[in-house]
C-alpha cells in the first residue's frame, strides 16, 4: 500500500458544506460542528477551512480501505471535485500571533495514507502566510493516535483542560512554533549551544554570539563555567547567581571581542530579587566592581533601553546580540534568562534559547520567532522593569 498518497487539498467552498457535515457526523460522537457553523467558517475571514478530495477516477489501491462496498456505505458523498476525504479548520484571533487548529477529520477510507499530516502541513503553511507564529490545538487525552501524529509533527504539550469535552474527557493543550520551520531556510547560520546548568544561560548565550563572530573558543562546559565565573552576579532569586550584563561584557573582552552594554537602570540589577540586607550589599559591591572594570577596559555602558531598530542595524552590520528576557511567557515562571538574538525582520525577532529539557529537540530552540511587540513585553524583568542587552562585535584592529 502507498502510505503517503497525495490528495487534492484546497480551501473549502459553500458547495462542500453538505459533504463536510456528513464527514463531521461520521467522525465525531459529540462536540460536533453544525451545518450552520460550517457555512460560517467556509467564508469567515479569520478562518482557514481546508477540504481534501479523492478524485472519483482514482483509487487508493485494490486492497485498500477505498473499496466499492465502503464507498457505497460511506456517509460522505461526492462533490464537484470528487469524494471528500478530510478537512482541517484553523481559527485565528485578531491581534494574536497564534492560531488554533479547531478541528480535523479524515474519512476512514483514507486512514494509513497520511492525509492528516498533509492537511495539517497545508494549514500551517497558509497560517504562516497570514503572519501566524504558533499553532495551538486541543486533543482528548485518550486519543493516542492523534497525539502521536501531533508529536511527530513537532507539537508539544504545554497545558491541560480538565473536563473539556461534552463527555467530561480532559484535553491536552499542544503548541508548535510553525513559522520557525518555514523561516529556517532563509535565516543565517548561527551556532547553538545547550547550557549544562540551570544558572549559565548568560555564559551559553555569550558563547553562541562569540562563536557566530568566529571568536577562538570551544563550545564546551569548561568555557561555559569560566565565562560564568567572570560574569556572575553572585546571588539570584534562588540558587547560584546568574550573569550580570556588564560581567558578560567583561567576559567578551577576555575573548578578544568588544561589547556595548545597554541597560535602562543605573541601580544594581537583580537586587530586588534578594531579601537579605547582606546579600543586597554584596550584589551592590559586585555591580560597582563590574562598572569600574568596564570603565578601565573601555567598555561602553549606555543607560538607556535597548532599541529594536538599533539591534536590527547591529545584526545587519555583522555584530551579535544577546538579551535578557523573562521566561514567564515560556514556562509561567518569572525567571531572568539570557538568549541570543539571531535575526530581526519587520515582524519578528528570532532567538537561540540555550535552555532545553532532556527529551526536547534542540532544533525547536533555534531561531524561535517572537513577534516584536511580544518580545518588547518579554524583554523586561522584575520590579525594576530591567531591560538590558549586549551588542558584541569583533575588536577593531589597530593600524
Amino acid at each position: 500500500m502507498n502510505t503517503n498518497r497525495s490528495f487534492s487539498i484546497r480551501l473549502a467552498k459553500q458547495a462542500d458544506v453538505d459533504a463536510l457535515y456528513a464527514l463531521e457526523n461520521a467522525s465525531f460522537a459529540f462536540d460536533k460542528l453544525s451545518k450552520r457553523r460550517l457555512r460560517h467558517w467556509v467564508s469567515a475571514a479569520n478562518a482557514i477551512l481546508l477540504a481534501a478530495f479523492e478524485h472519483p477516477t482514482t483509487h487508493l489501491g485494490a486492497n485498500s480501505e477505498l473499496s466499492q462496498k465502503q464507498a457505497q456505505q460511506s456517509p460522505v458523498k461526492l462533490t464537484e471535485t470528487g469524494t471528500l476525504m478530510g478537512y482541517a479548520l484553523v481559527i485565528m484571533r485578531k491581534g494574536s500571533r497564534s492560531a488554533r487548529l479547531y478541528s480535523i477529520a479524515t474519512d476512514t477510507r483514507a486512514r494509513g495514507h497520511k492525509l492528516g499530516e498533509q492537511l495539517l502541513s497545508k494549514a500551517e503553511s497558509l497560517a504562516v502566510e497570514k503572519g501566524v507564529l504558533f499553532m495551538r490545538l486541543e486533543v482528548a487525552i485518550d486519543n493516542t493516535h492523534a497525539i502521536s501524529l501531533y508529536e511527530a509533527m513537532g507539537y508539544k504539550q504545554f497545558g491541560i483542560y480538565h473536563q473539556y469535552y461534552e463527555n467530561s474527557m480532559d484535553a491536552l493543550r499542544m503548541q508548535k512554533p510553525i513559522k520557525q520551520l518555514y523561516s529556517k531556510t532563509s535565516l543565517p547560520q548561527y551556532p547553538w549551544y545547550q547550557q549544562t546548568t540551570e544558572f549559565t544561560c548568560g555564559a551559553a548565550s555569550l558563547m553562541m554570539a562569540s562563536s557566530a563572530l568566529n571568536a577562538p573558543l570551544e563550545l564546551d562546559q569548561f568555557t561555559e563555567l569560566d565565562i560564568w565565573r567572570q560574569a556572575t552576579s553572585i546571588y539570584m532569586t534562588s540558587g547560584h547567581g546568574g550573569s550580570h550584563p556588564i560581567g558578560l561584557a567583561l567576559a567578551a573582552k577576555s575573548l578578544g571581542l568588544q561589547s556595548e552594554v545597554f541597560i535602562n537602570i543605573e541601580q544594581t540589577p537583580f537586587i530586588d530579587g534578594v531579601r537579605s540586607t547582606h546579600k543586597k550589599q554584596l550584589l551592590s559591591s559586585v555591580h560597582e566592581q563590574f562598572c569600574m572594570k568596564a570603565s578601565k577596559a573601555g567598555i561602553e555602558v549606555h543607560y538607556a533601553e535597548p532599541d529594536i531598530a538599533d539591534l536590527k542595524d547591529a545584526l545587519q552590520k555583522d555584530s551579535a546580540v544577546i538579551c535578557l528576557i523573562s521566561t514567564y511567557q515560556f514556562d509561567g515562571k518569572k525567571i531572568p534568562h539570557w538568549v541570543a538574538i539571531t535575526h530581526i525582520d519587520d515582524t519578528c525577532l528570532y532567538i537561540h534559547d540555550p535552555d532545553i529539557e532532556e527529551n526536547d529537540n534542540p532544533m525547536d530552540f533555534q531561531h524561535i520567532p517572537i513577534a516584536i511587540e511580544d518580545f518588547t513585553a518579554m524583554a523586561t524583568y522584575g520590579k525594576q522593569k530591567l531591560r538590558t542587552c549586549l551588542v558584541i562585535s569583533k575588536a577593531q584592529s589597530v593600524a
